[in-house]
């Protein structure tokens, strides 16, 4: 068996692979990198009646790996670049390749991933780290749920300038309906529902643009969603209206949070 840690900036998730390649997943969160690691290891074995005696290897990832030296519990382990993990693990989980990979976390990373190379193409500051910084400037929440709830209840029209009140029809391949200027008409009366659909209407708006452009530039039709923020039907939904404006193809592999993770465990093979 094999455990692969991905430490994120804000969450921590393990992934226990297996040899018949089945696995077993955990998110934790804490803010200090051995906290985080030793905490998603236990959580695992704790979780799911595993041995320590029965991991072969531990093979740690992300922004946190860097503060961890030397072996977790005695256990083998080593590290593995951020990027080639989330490629591998993206490639794993959707059962493709020649893909661009979307990472979904507190801001959100571009990866270009094909068997046998893994580049990085950039990303954004814009994750799921803003529509919580927003939510609590704008209406004092901090809950993610109560967010998404509030959300579905929303009116777009109430916050974004749309195409359509500008030019009263479509524009070329732009719908009427899409936004012209997030936030751009915020009326007097909105509603917090209203603000909550105009924070992730943006947030995922950007995310899917510049994943589409990433996509074109490298000439692939297909983009594989992952991360923490990947599986809100919201946000699904969102992305949905980009890749028809765009004409690509999103992909919402099961498990995607743990992308990073599974790709880490994964490269203790290829080594």
């Amino acid at each position: 068996m094999v455990i692969g840690i991905d430490i994120g900036s804000t969450t921590t998730k393990g992934v226990a692979i297996f040899p018949d390649n089945s696995f077993k997943t955990t998110i934790t969160r804490a803010f200090d990198p051995v906290t985080a690691a030793t905490g998603a290891l236990g959580r695992l074995m704790m979780e799911n009646s595993l041995e320590l005696s029965t991991v072969r290897q531990v093979v740690l990832t992300g922004v946190g790996s860097s503060g961890i030296e030397g072996n977790v519990f005695g256990i083998p382990t080593s590290k593995i670049e951020e990027i080639e993990a989330l490629g591998l693990g993206g490639m794993y989980l959707s059962g493709q390749s020649d893909v661009v990979i979307a990472n979904l976390g507190t801001g959100t990373a571009l990866v270009e991933a094909h068997k046998g190379r893994i580049s990085h193409l950039g990303g954004t500051a814009v994750g799921g780290g803003t529509i919580l910084g927003l939510a609590k400037a704008m209406l004092n929440i901090t809950d993610l749920n109560i967010l998404l709830e509030m959300a579905g209840k929303g009116r777009i029209d109430q916050v974004d300038l749309l195409i359509g009140d500008i030019a009263g029809s479509d524009i070329g391949f732009l719908k009427k309906e899409m936004s012209a200027s997030n936030f751009g008409k915020l009326m007097d009366n909105a509603k917090g529902e209203d603000i909550a659909l105009g924070i992730f209407t943006m947030v995922y708006q950007v995310i899917g643009t510049v994943s589409a452009f990433a996509a074109r530039s490298t000439g692939i039709g297909s983009i594989v969603i992952t991360g923490t923020a990947s599986n809100a039907s919201l946000g699904k939904r969102i992305l949905g209206n980009i890749a028809d404006m765009y004409g690509i193809h999103f992909i919402y592999p099961d498990h995607a949070a743990f992308a990073t993770a599974v790709g880490a465990a994964l490269a203790a093979g290829l080594r």
